[in-house]
């Protein structure tokens, strides 16, 4: 499940980047009920893109940003709560992790799903199905 973390360069120091991206990934697979999976968790996989100072908007106007974007099967965050947990957990991961200099109302968490069948690992193109009896044998 691809975690793509885009921030403003400066908002996240480089030596927290590496636990910050960990504690999002933690926080997706515990409110999934996969922390540990043997099959899920190598399969959590993200990067950041540090974008200039200056190149960043919200309001039409510079902002320093930091998104939190998940690209993953559709039956991930599927129920109300899960979604909600997720966004106050992740913003205040950020939060903490860029020394609360950046405000809360300029980190923002959305959600991408993929086609069904197009999940592509090792290889192989799995279902939703297949996926989750995957996850079921992890």
């Amino acid at each position: 499940m691809p975690l793509t973390l885009i921030i403003t360069e400066g908002i996240l120091p480089k030596n927290r980047q590496q636990s910050t991206m960990a504690r999002l990934s933690e926080a997706f697979l515990k409110l999934h009920g996969l922390a540990g999976n043997k099959f899920f968790t190598p399969n959590v996989i993200g990067h950041i893109s540090e974008l200039p100072e200056g190149s960043t908007y919200a309001g039409t106007s510079p902002t320093n940003v930091a998104i939190v974007e998940w690209l993953t099967p559709s039956f991930a965050f599927a129920t109300r709560e899960v979604q909600t947990a997720y966004v106050a957990e992740a913003t205040e991961i950020l939060f903490e992790a860029c020394g609360g200099k950046q405000p809360r109302e300029n980190i923002w968490v959305n959600l991408k799903y993929a086609v069904d069948g197009m999940w592509g690992i090792g290889g192989k193109a799995y279902t939703n199905q297949e996926l989750g009896e995957a996850a079921a044998h992890g």
